[in-house]
Order: C-alpha cells, then structure tokens, then sequence
C-alpha cells in the first residue's frame, strides 16, 4: 500500500539580481505594480528577495527565475532555478 504524497505547488517569481551577497547568496529584486487603497493611483512596489545560487553563477544585472523552498538560513526562503537573461 504505497501511497503517493503530492507536494504543493511551490511559489515561482522574476526579479533582477541587485546584489551578490555572500558566498552562493544573491538578492533579487521583484517589481509589480499594484493599486493603492484608497487614492487608486497604481503604485511600482519592489521586493528584495535573498535566493541560494549553489554554483554562482549569477551577476549584477541577470534577469533570475526564483523558487519558493524551505529556509536555507535566517533570511534565504528562495532558490535560483535559472537564469533568463545575461546583464549587457
């Protein structure tokens, strides 16, 4: 009676690499745009995320795919799946 166990799916975001921070750490800054409350103007909020690069290869300027994974250390929650785009 082998039961198969289903992971839920895991969140996946695109940011740009802003900061390399440490040995096999990069933070990667995520904008979207999003309504205000109560003035309605739309608004670019930016988030920085601290995401594992196990073979650091990641620049300043790399458009990075991100992954929702468990916590890697006191602020890394994300992991690089792939690079996108090289920074020109």
């Amino acid at each position: 009676m082998a039961e198969t166990v289903t992971r839920n799916s895991r969140k996946v975001r695109t940011g740009v690499v802003c900061a390399i921070s440490g040995d096999k750490t990069v933070a990667v800054e995520m904008a979207y745009r999003k309504r205000h409350p109560k003035y309605g103007k739309m608004m670019t909020i930016h988030k920085k995320l601290h995401c594992h690069d196990e073979k650091n290869e990641c620049h300043v300027g790399d458009r990075v795919r991100v992954m929702e994974t468990r916590p890697l250390s006191k602020t890394k929650r994300w992991r690089v799946v792939e690079i996108v785009e090289r920074a020109k």
